[in-house]
Order: structure tokens, then sequence, then C-alpha cells
């Protein structure tokens, strides 16, 4: 049994969804489980293994992941114009995890990044825009398919941390790098085997056919695009805060005792997978409804509520740091904020991914999705700067600050509302 077309509501699928749905999202659960896998270990790796200096860690380490989100510009051009986008995924899978066990071998440290990187470039891109090929225009089923998505990304990085972190501290690290390199192998299966449940890939962009009359055609598409991702550059200076301030707020500023026991502060960050695993059915259950009630909401204006509700985290996080007075906060606000931030995380970052594919040209479709990853790169950027606040502010007011930022987000995430409906010929809502 074969599902090698579009779904329709007549076609055999899996869990209401397309079954190309399911082999897209297990190979992406386990490419995530590599990366952040790989990733819980690196510094620790520097600093203990290869007896790296801090500062040099630290620079390796963001130099590693700011390449990670930027050679997809290029690796989407490639599979747009060269390879396809089912061979560039199994090309960035195979180089990946090649990359991944190369980093068992010390003398290879960065030529194992380096290939991690370019790998990632052809794979990021390549394997989402494919998830707007599995649905004809105007199925309901596509607004929220992204969400189905965006929970691999979570359970693989919910699970890196515990299986190769694991691995990594308590056998060696090579076992842990070389566990993360089976997850990307188990990912590139589950592709290869689940090929024939995906569309046929439309006929690729050669480069004589890319004059610039194409760029006239789709001129205003791109230019909302464009303010797509300025807006949610300035969202991520407040989102990335969580990995980066808002942790060293869980070290000093919260009291994490729980009984006779305190809470490891690492744990913590585990909250944010695990809640968008558990908040995802419901949420999209509350918008299925909605949409069988002609009651769907716009994509700008959701990623401007999910905007919203991020600057609520952040306010809540003010208010316990100003009512406190300096005193530690108790970790059950803490679990709270992460509550409320995943929930606007759900309404904001896999819409605009959605987005971004759905408002794809034809044929461009991989190179239009690695630029919501380009507006990762710039929002990561911007979040450390934003960052370098934290020691010259009070943190009642710093998060204030963030939460003004994620509030300006939304503003401009609102103004664009209609600019995305007139450009989008699916939208059927109201």
């Amino acid at each position: 049994m074969t599902d090698t077309g579009p779904a329709t509501g007549a076609e055999p699928s899996w869990f209401g969804q397309p079954r190309g749905l399911t082999v897209l999202f297990l190979t992406n659960m386990w490419e995530q489980f590599s990366y952040y896998g790989m990733r819980a270990l690196l510094v620790y790796y520097m600093t203990k293994q290869l007896l790296l200096g801090q500062g040099h860690s630290s620079f390796v380490y963001g130099a590693y992941t700011a390449c990670a989100y930027f050679t997809p510009i290029i690796g989407g051009v490639i599979a747009d114009r060269l390879l396809g986008k089912r061979r560039a995924v199994i090309i960035g899978a195979s180089i990946m995890a090649a990359g991944h066990f190369m980093m068992a071998f010390e003398p290879l440290f960065y030529v194992a990044l380096a290939t991690i990187a370019l790998g990632n470039g052809l794979f990021l891109p390549s394997l989402p825009s494919q998830i707007n090929d599995l649905y004809k225009a105007g199925d309901p089923r596509r607004s929220w398919a992204y969400n189905v998505y965006y929970v691999g990304v979570n359970i693989g990085g919910f699970l890196a941390p515990l299986i190769c972190g694991t691995l990594g501290e308590v056998y060696g690290w090579h076992y842990g790098f070389g566990a993360a390199g089976i997850g990307m192998l188990l990912g590139l299966i589950i592709y290869v085997k689940g090929q024939r449940y995906l569309p046929p890939e439309a006929p690729r962009v050669p480069t004589q056919d890319l004059p610039a009359t194409r760029w006239a055609e789709h001129k205003r598409t791109f230019l909302v695009l464009l303010a797509i991702a300025l807006s949610v550059t300035v969202f991520r200076g407040a989102y990335e805060q969580v990995g980066n301030t808002v942790s060293l707020w869980a070290d000093t500023g919260v009291d994490r005792s729980l009984g006779s026991v305190s809470i490891p502060m690492t744990w913590f960050q585990s909250l944010n997978p695990l809640m968008v695993m558990l908040m995802t059915p419901p949420l999209l259950a509350y918008w299925r409804r909605r949409a069988d009630a002609g009651r769907d909401t716009a994509p700008a204006r959701r990623m401007a509520l999910g905007a919203m509700i991020v600057a609520g985290a952040y306010l809540l996080l003010a208010l316990v740091e100003w009512s406190g007075g300096g005193a530690r906060a108790d970790w059950l606000w803490f679990v709270l904020f992460f509550a409320i931030f995943t929930l606007g995380e759900l309404f904001i970052l896999p819409t605009g991914l959605g987005l971004f594919a759905r408002l794809a040209p034809p044929r461009l479709g991989a190179t239009t999705v690695a630029a919501w990853y380009l507006a990762i790169f710039s929002g990561s950027l911007s979040a450390g700067l934003v960052g370098m606040l934290w020691s010259r502010t009070g943190h009642a007011s710093f998060f204030a600050l963030l939460a003004a930022i994620a509030v300006a987000a939304a503003v401009l995430l609102r103004l664009l509302d209609q600019p995305v409906r007139s450009v989008d010929p699916t939208w059927t809502g109201k």
C-alpha cells in the first residue's frame, strides 16, 4: 500500500494525517536527537577532554551553532536547483552521520564539526519543505501539520541529553557522540524506507530558469516573507533567552528545594520539550474544531498571539522577581513560566515554518524554507546582544524588557495580517 500523491480524506492515513508526515516526523526526530545529543556534550568535551580554554570553547560552540543555521541557505538553493529535496536529505543525513562518528576521534574534531554543519545545510531545509506537498490546497490539516512535525523536534531534544549526555558523562564522551551518530543513521533509514509514502517531486529549477522576471512575479510574496522574518528576528531576541539568561536565573534566582533534595537546574530545561509534547495534541484538537466551524485563525494573527503569550511569560518572571525583593523564587513559578512560554511558542514558531513552506514559489520550496532558518540565525545573534544586558540591569527590569521585545514582535506580526492573507491563495478562513 503506497501513498504517492497528495493526501485526501479517502486515502490511507496514520493518526489522521498522510503517512508521509509520519515518515518526515520520525526522520526529523532522530536528526534532532543526534544534533542536540552532540550539542549537549560539545562544551564539556572541549573543556574537559580537549582541555581548551573556556573562551575558545565558547567561540567554537557559537561558531558551530551559527553555521548550523547559515548553511541551509546554500543547501536550499542546491536542493532546488541541482539535487532535489529527497536526494539532498539522503546526502545531507549521510554526511551528518559521518561527522558525528568522526567526533569520536580527537584529531578530527574541527573537521567533524564542519562536516556536520555542511550536511545540515542540505538536510535542514529539504525535509520540512516536503510537508506542503502532502496536502491539496485547502486541506485544513495542512495548517497544523507543522505543529505535529514540531513535536518531533522536541521529542529528539528531550531524549538526547538523557541518552547521549548520560553515555558521554558516565561511560566516555565518544560513546555519547557515537549514540548521536546512530540516531542520525536511524533517521536516514526511516526516510529511505518511507519514501514510497512521499509525493513525487516537482522538476528542479535549472540555473538558466531564474531570470529577473521570477523575482518580479513573486516580489510581493518575498517581501511579505522578509517582513515576517524580521518580526521573528525581533521575537527571538526574547525567545532565545530561555537557554541563556533564564538559565542563569535558574541557578541564582530560583529556590530549587524539594523537601531535602535540590532539583538540578538542568532539569528545568527539559520542561520546554516535555510541554511541547503534552500541549500539542489538545491544541491541535482545539484548532481543528475552530477550522471545522469556519473560525480558523489567520497565520499572522496566530503568530502575533503567540508572541503576546511569550511576553506574558516574561512579565510573570518580572513580577515574581520584583515582588520577591531579592529572595529566591519558588521553583513552581518557574514551572508556570515554562507552561506559558511553551504555549506561546507553539502558536508562533511552527506556524511561521508552515507559512514559509506554504508561500514558497513553485520549485523553490527548499530555498524558501531555508530563509526561515536564516531568521533563526539572525534572531540568535540578536538574542546574544540582548543577553549582554543581563549583568548591567536588575533582573526584574531585564525580564520586563524581554516582555516588551515580545510585544513589539506581536505588533509587527499583527500589522502583517492583511499582507499575508493577500499573498496566501490557500487561506480560506475569515
